[in-house]
């Protein structure tokens, strides 16, 4: 499959794209409630969270790969040389984020998670830049990023407390670290490899070493019917097209002017929890307004190219 660099680089391919990426990870919310009623899981089961979460993520890596490989009408197989990047994909996106997300979800509260997961795009920033120079670490980025991140808190305002746990905030912390490096590593690898294929092995990896590391720790789920199989499914679905579109986005863009849409996360989940599961009465309310404008504001900024006109398309070098 041939893709045309520049388009992938216009300004409007990276914020449909990307925006479309926020709203499937923000549906994902609700949808871990929903699962996790359908499945019996309780909230504080972790091991089986890190099940369930393992299951997704194995699907996920099977739709991209048989998609991909329909559309390519043979088999998808990694490639000579693709085993350490693959490694270190599932391991970072999938395995230590989800972990130690999991894990930190269970010991802190839910605006605290979201909040602390948002942090991953500085650090993604930082990763890139400071560790990889794959990039400038510029005043307007981390003035978009400030924006965002305000936007980000402001949403999640109410209930806020300012203590801190290790298990809890400090986990969520790790796991944003991790995030950050994936999507570095992504950048990196996508450059002399196809970025679905890396997408769908190292969901299959990642995955199946999540699911057994929860069925290890005791993890378990009742039978959930066409009902819970559907979710599965979507939730499956939601990783795979997102975290593909993502990768094609890290392919031809700075990992600033894509990771900087993560602030959108939270926001969409806000929302989305608020219409799917009656959560979160700010949703409709000026606060969200705000942040909205915010986290927009902190996109823009970051993706505006520095010194050059506004032509549509995104300028600078990687």
């Amino acid at each position: 499959m041939n893709i045309d660099s520049g388009k992938m680089q216009k300004l409007s391919t990276v914020w449909i794209g990307a925006l479309i990426c926020c709203a499937l990870w923000g549906s994902a919310f609700p949808c871990i409630k929903i699962g996790y009623r359908l499945f019996g899981i309780s909230a504080g089961d972790t091991a089986s969270q890190i099940l369930f979460a393992g299951l997704r993520f194995t699907l996920a890596g099977i739709l991209v790969l048989l998609f991909d490989g329909l559309a390519r009408r043979r088999p998808v197989l990694p490639g000579k040389g693709s085993a350490g990047p693959v490694l270190a994909l599932a391991m970072t996106q999938t395995f230590v984020q989800y972990l130690f997300f999991y894990i930190g979800m269970a010991h802190t509260s839910g605006v605290k998670g979201s909040i602390l997961e948002s942090v991953n795009v500085f650090f993604s920033i930082l990763v890139s830049g400071g560790i990889f120079h794959m990039e400038k670490l510029t005043a307007r980025k981390w003035l978009g990023c400030l924006a965002g991140f305000a936007g980000v808190v402001l949403v999640n305002m109410s209930g806020l407390d300012l203590g801190f746990s290790l298990m809890g905030d400090g986990f969520m912390v790790i796991s944003t670290i991790a995030a950050a490096f994936s999507a570095v590593f992504m950048k990196k690898f996508s450059q002399t490899r196809n970025p679905v294929i890396l997408s769908g092995w190292q969901f299959i990896t990642g995955g199946a070493a999540l699911a057994l590391a929860g069925g290890l720790m005791g993890g378990h789920m009742r039978p959930a019917g066409p009902a819970g199989a559907l979710l599965l499914l979507y939730m499956a679905f939601i990783s795979a097209a997102a975290y593909t579109i993502w990768g094609m986005l890290l392919k031809y863009n700075p990992v600033s002017r894509v990771t900087v849409f993560g602030f959108m996360n939270p926001v969409f989940g806000v929302i989305l929890s608020a219409l799917l599961l009656g959560e979160g009465s700010q949703a409709s309310g000026p606060v969200t307004v705000l942040s909205l404008i915010l986290v927009c504001l902190g996109i823009y900024i970051v993706n505006r190219p520095e010194g050059v006109p506004e032509t549509g398309r995104m300028g600078g070098k990687v």
